[in-house]
């Protein structure tokens, strides 16, 4: 398919299914956008994943992926739901195997994307071929990795990492009601910006700093007279009771803001665009606070700092040096000694850099400052 079709053509990109890969996707689905204005450009993603994209403008339509490989007959009547579509070009994010098999069952015309494995090699139209220091575990910032394709498949090649994610109105009154309904008034979010800590993470547990240590550092948050909100996504409530449960501090009304699953990922786009700094796993919603610029520590066990470092300028990385990691383990099978031997008190004087390095020189916003001894 030469190039001069490929820019008016019928696209279909899959897309990642984690929430923190398809934000870092977004600078490649840039290029691809600024590339070929004129494509009709249609992105497969996970529903549940549709709103962290409303409003970026890198797509023209939105189409729902399967959340898991497509097998027997829901992959035979996936396939002829593609083929009515008619895509002239398919670009393939993921590098598994299914989801190149899926493109070519559902007649997309040509199929491009990388291939670690000789069988997806067999499935693509057009192989794209990565520098060979990626290594086999492809350990380079996913931002790069989508650059590199996008600009591989358009010609057009780009160093700008910058992510991509937009506010909507209807996701900052979505956020609003949401608040509301908890005692707390978004206006005030600008002159109060709370602190955000999220210890979940959809990975797996081996990713959670302990939920005890991110109690412990509500505490001394609170104590320091700062809001905190605790937000966690499906199936994370768990975690978020026993980071309560923790507490020793007794908050004031309104200081301390438990948000189990309340809001869609619109609302917390909209919340973490306003947030005075993040403290999380290494997770998606780190990803969406960094495509704001929001400072914040993140905390690195089982995965490695370099597959997702191109933005990370404005939070602090907290990692340990053990022999056991970058593992990339859903469960630890020892003692979780990466995560686990983070204190506290790192943990607290990473964010009072990342606050201070965000604020610069001379501002008046609230920071949490150095805890008196």
């Amino acid at each position: 398919m030469s190039r001069a079709r490929r820019e008016e053509a019928r696209i279909l990109v899959r897309g990642p299914n984690w929430l923190g890969d398809v934000v870092m996707s977004t600078p490649g689905l840039r290029l691809l956008r600024e590339s070929w204005p004129r494509a009709e450009i249609v992105l497969e993603l996970p529903e549940a994943l549709h709103p962290l994209l409303e409003g970026s403008g890198l797509y023209d339509r939105l189409r729902i992926a399967p959340r898991r490989p497509s097998r027997g007959v829901d992959l035979l009547r996936d396939a002829r739901a593609l083929a009515r579509e008619r895509f002239e070009l398919g670009i393939v994010i993921p590098e598994s195997i299914s989801s190149a098999l899926r493109m070519r069952l559902g007649g997309v015309a040509h199929v491009v994307g990388t291939a670690r494995d000789p069988v997806r090699r067999k499935l693509l139209h057009e192989v794209v071929s990565v520098p060979a220091d990626w290594g086999t575990r492809r350990l380079v910032a996913r931002e790069r990795f989508v650059l590199h394709l996008m600009g591989a498949v358009t010609g057009r090649r780009s160093d700008d990492a910058r992510l991509v994610l937009r506010v909507t109105e209807d996701e900052r009154r979505r956020l609003a009601d949401a608040l509301a309904s908890r005692g707390i008034d978004a206006g005030g979010l600008a002159s109060d910006p709370p602190i955000v800590l999220a210890p979940g993470a959809g990975y797996g547990e081996s990713k959670c700093w302990p939920a005890e240590s991110f109690a412990a550092l509500a505490d001394r948050l609170l104590e320091s007279g700062r809001r905190v909100l605790l937000l966690g996504g499906p199936g994370e409530g768990e975690r978020l009771r026993r980071v309560e449960a923790a507490l020793r501090v007794e908050p004031a009304a309104g200081a301390f803001v438990v948000l189990d699953a309340a809001l869609d990922l619109g609302a917390v786009k909209a919340l973490l665009a306003q947030a005075g700094a993040l403290v999380a796993n290494d997770a998606g919603l780190r990803h969406v606070a960094a495509a704001f610029g929001r400072p914040g520590v993140v905390f690195f066990g089982p995965t490695a700092v370099e597959k997702t470092a191109a933005n990370l300028a404005a939070f602090e990385a907290l990692e340990t040096e053990h022999g056991c990691r970058p593992c990339y383990r859903r469960r630890c099978p020892i003692d979780h000694r990466c995560l686990r031997s983070i204190g506290v008190d790192e943990a607290w004087s990473a964010l009072a850099r990342a606050e201070r390095r965000a604020l610069g020189p001379g501002s008046s916003a609230p920071s949490i400052g150095v805890r008196p001894a």
